[in-house]
């Protein structure tokens, strides 16, 4: 069992890259000769700080997210998790990989076919950490890129045991005999197609999978555990958000500026801004929806053309360290506002604004309450509008949720209930929005306008902190932008 982790990792070396992981004895060498699966501080100082394991985040706040969630776990249990797999297009052509976010938050390690066992006995301060990763491989890395191996599973990533990925079926049996609950979320759930996948969803008669193993153990949930840790964030993590926040909002406003005949040259400007600008990339496919397109939520297609006289509605942002930020802004294509475009837009400005003044603890809100909250700002706004707001008109004017967590995931910690009160350093999003179809039912000079404004909110105690405020969202400064 370990107490504590090494907050800076330890390099060493061996003889040949087929040979690291297997062979202990080792010496220091320069940081220059080594190879990882990701990009470490010895390796990529100008992405990762000293101590630091992913961007911003060190080896011991890792240490201290595993020991947080043992001190949730039972005595004599363990916790489970499977590293995201590799998806495929078509063939050989493979998907950008993207961590599952909980092995991630647990771990720092980003490469795919790796399992963490987080292993508790009768202590509530010690567990023992396993992590089983892909070996050091010639042949594989001349394809596809270094992997980091066994020994820096332990070295670098400070397992107290690692193994070679393929040893999960013969060593973990006894860590599940010994243990009497096991927290997962494995289950093999959907089409899968990769050697790794089958084995952990256990759909290959031939081997006996993770799935497989993991049937004749008193199996619980995992997730809600992880939800509870995640939701509350670290300064560490605050920080990478503040600059996800910071530069996406910055790089919004400038698109601002621009003129732009389609809406895949504007999603063109908003992905080159994201990454020249220090973020990794964007954190989710970005909404880039001119006129009408804007009253499908999740319009994705961005391929449609700009019309003098509409809005673009733009929901995008960048994401650094794993960390996302969320933005939505709604400005005209031309520059300038139309009346009922103005009067619309202002009258949602009033109720996000209404909504992200009671992001505090001391409001004592849900995001449920604050979805209450936009909803009756939304009503009344609309009434004065001249809409009639009777029956299911609202359900149809705006037909999704004010807000959700945000962090490692666009819709951070899945499941977390909605009518948990907020407390200080929970991330949220506030997102009113109104879609208004082209029906008789609405003033005709409305109908096709679709207008939403939204921000990643932290919860202070006493005070909020908006942090995608460089996104400019008053009308005359959007509208000094394109004058």
């Amino acid at each position: 069992m370990r107490r504590i982790a090494r907050p800076v990792p330890t390099f060493r070396s061996r003889p040949t890259l087929s040979q690291v992981g297997r062979c202990k004895k080792s010496t220091l060498v320069s940081p220059a000769d080594l190879q990882f699966g990701q990009p470490l501080h010895e390796t990529h100082p100008h992405l990762i700080r000293p101590g630091d394991l992913t961007p911003g985040i060190s080896a011991l706040e890792y240490h201290h997210r595993r020991a947080a969630l043992t001190r949730k776990l039972p005595h004599n249990s363990v916790a489970i998790l499977a590293a995201s797999d590799i998806k495929y297009r078509s063939g050989a052509v493979f998907y950008e990989f993207h961590q599952e976010p909980n092995f991630f938050y647990l771990t720092g390690f980003t490469e795919p076919e790796a399992v963490a066992v987080i292993e508790k006995g009768s202590s509530d301060v010690e567990y023992t950490f396993h992590l089983f990763v892909r070996p050091k491989d010639e042949k594989a890395e001349l394809w596809d890129g270094a992997r980091s191996g066994v020994q820096a599973a332990q070295d670098v990533f400070n397992a107290d045991e690692a193994w070679n990925i393929n040893d999960v079926s013969s060593k973990l049996p006894k860590l599940l005999s010994e243990s009497r609950s096991v927290f997962t979320d494995i289950g093999g759930h959907g089409a899968k197609k990769s050697a790794f996948s089958r084995f952990i969803a256990g759909s290959d008669p031939k081997v006996d999978g993770l799935a497989k193993l993991l049937q004749s153990a008193n199996v619980k949930p995992l997730r809600p555990i992880m939800n509870e840790l995640r939701v509350e964030k670290s300064e560490a993590e605050l920080a990478c958000m503040r600059k996800a926040g910071h530069i996406s909002g910055a790089v919004i406003t400038e698109a601002m500026r621009g003129s732009y005949r389609t809406e895949k040259q504007l999603w063109a400007d908003l992905a080159y801004g994201f990454r020249t600008q220090g973020l990794d990339g964007e954190a989710y496919v970005p909404v880039v929806a001119g006129g009408r397109n804007a009253l499908s939520i999740h319009y994705v297609r961005n391929d449609d053309v700009l019309r003098d006289g509409e809005v673009v509605l733009v929901d995008a942002g960048g994401e650094y360290g794993g960390y996302i930020t969320d933005i939505t802004r709604t400005w005209p294509v031309n520059g300038r506002f139309t009346a009922p475009q103005r009067d619309m837009y202002e009258m949602i400005l009033k109720a996000q604004r209404s909504c992200v003044s009671l992001c505090r603890e001391d409001a004592d809100t849900t995001l449920d309450k604050l979805h209450r909250v936009a909803e009756d700002s939304l009503r009344n706004g609309l009434k004065d509008l001249g809409f009639e707001t009777s029956g299911n008109a609202l359900d149809v004017l705006f037909p999704h949720h004010v807000g959700h967590y945000i962090g490692l995931d666009v819709h951070d910690a899945p499941g977390h209930p909605r009518t948990n009160r907020l407390l200080e350093n929970q991330c949220i999003t506030i997102e009113p929005g109104i879609y208004v179809p082209d029906d008789d039912r609405w003033p005709t000079h409305f109908r096709g306008l679709g207008i939403r404004i939204e921000d990643s909110v932290r919860i202070g105690k006493e005070k909020v902190e908006v942090l995608t405020a460089t996104a400019v969202k008053d009308v005359h400064e959007i509208e000094a932008l394109g004058s």
